[in-house]
């Protein structure tokens, strides 16, 4: 099916009754990167191993693959307006500002693009260079998130980085001269990690006043390097230790921590992340992309093709897409909560609603599972997870899977 016959597929009469479709987002993913990382499970490809030794990145030809994705995907969005654009990887720095400059003109050429859209490219320390940043910045991001992960040499080297302390440190400091709002990533209870030492990551990491830090626990994920050879990591009471000291430390700098691992200041909360959390749309163009797409009884996604040579060739010929599935009535309320709890805000049961299609009755007995738990709090038409239901987040999410439900 083209994307015309699809959206007449999905349209038609079904269970669910949305009121109204939420915001939409766009993920673009850019899969190469210099080396891949031992913790790393994302969609992210060796640059020489897929180009081969001394070739240049295929820039143009994956632009003129992403432009026809676009455009093929276009029926399933028509007319509606994008809030956000996140360009992610792999990493997307290894991309020319040229080659940025000419992927976010296509989709201001055939996408309804907000005025004032929040456009996000994620990079890496290993790939900077002095000025890169602000050529960035001219080609319209206007947000960039950094992958830090340590300020110390040892760390980076225990996970793979191809960057040291000291590109690092100028690449935050490019940043803050470049973009009036930007983030960095790092990562804690890292092999042989002691406390003081991520003290330490976080205090100079604090000394740039980022206006929006990331900080996720180093996690061994199936079918990496890590998962074939365990490190030695710090034990669970260590780690939980350190996220006390984490949270600590970037309040005291005025970062509110308003997500499970994410951290702003007022006004700098990641609008892209936000509406992911919040149970939004997003399209997904790239290799390996996912997106979710809502239709008025239906909530619909879709899987790119993975690998990258494969990905421009299908979608070249308008058939990137090589899954997609409806989400079942039964599974909404998982998929939903999934994202939801992981905001200290909560949710309104009016947004549950709205956003899944679901009457409050799909959500009552579960809801009152939580709050007897004293995993979740009700005030009126709002739920938010307590500081017990936010410690154990994963316990309190699968409350709402199918079979428990």
């Amino acid at each position: 099916m083209n994307a015309a016959e699809q959206l007449q597929h999905w349209m038609r009469p079904g269970t669910l009754q949305l009121q109204g479709l939420p915001p939409l987002s766009l993920y673009i993913h850019l899969p190469w990167c210099l080396k891949k990382c031992p913790y790393c499970d994302f969609n992210s490809h060796e640059w020489s191993a897929t180009s081969g030794p001394g070739q240049p990145l295929p820039e143009q030809p994956y632009l003129d693959a992403l432009r026809a994705d676009l455009q093929a995907a276009l029926p399933l969005i028509w007319g509606r307006p994008v809030h956000s654009v996140f360009i992610g990887g792999g990493t997307p720095s290894l991309f020319s500002p040229d080659a940025i400059d000419r992927l976010l003109g296509d989709v201001r050429a055939l996408l309804k693009l907000d005025a004032d859209a929040e456009i996000t490219l994620e990079a890496n320390p290993g790939t900077f260079e002095k000025d890169r940043f602000k050529a960035f910045r001219s080609a319209g991001v206007t947000r960039l998130s950094i992958g830090v992960q340590s300020f110390n040499d040892a760390h980076l080297k225990a996970l793979g980085r191809v960057h040291d302390r000291a590109q690092a440190m100028a690449a935050v400091d490019e940043a803050a001269q470049a973009f009036d709002t930007f983030n960095l990533d790092l990562m804690y209870a890292l092999p042989g990690q002691t406390l003081a030492q991520c003290e330490a990551d976080i205090g100079t990491a604090l000394g740039f006043k980022p206006p929006h830090i990331s900080i996720y626990h180093l996690t061994i994920e199936p079918n990496t390097v890590f998962a074939k050879f365990p490190p030695q990591v710090p034990e669970d009471d260590d780690a939980y230790a350190m996220l006390d000291r984490i949270t600590e430390l970037t309040a005291e700098q005025g970062l509110e921590r308003y997500e499970v691992s994410a951290y702003a200041r007022r006004g700098h909360r990641s609008r892209h992340n936000q509406n992911y959390w919040q149970f939004g749309d997003y399209l997904g163009l790239g290799a390996g992309a996912h997106s979710k797409l809502s239709f008025a009884h239906r909530v619909v996604r879709q899987v790119r093709a993975r690998e990258p040579r494969l990905y421009m060739d299908k979608a070249l010929a308008g058939d990137a897409v090589v899954g997609v599935n409806e989400v079942a009535r039964r599974e909404l309320p998982f998929e939903y909560m999934l994202n939801a709890l992981r905001l200290r805000e909560g949710f309104s049961l009016a947004d549950f609603s709205a956003r899944t299609g679901l009457p409050l009755s799909a959500l009552e007995k579960t809801l009152c599972e939580g709050l007897q738990k004293g995993w979740l709090t009700r005030e009126g038409v709002w739920v938010r997870p307590t500081e017990r239901g936010f410690d154990f987040l994963s316990d309190l999410q699968s409350l709402f899977l199918p079979d428990s439900a």
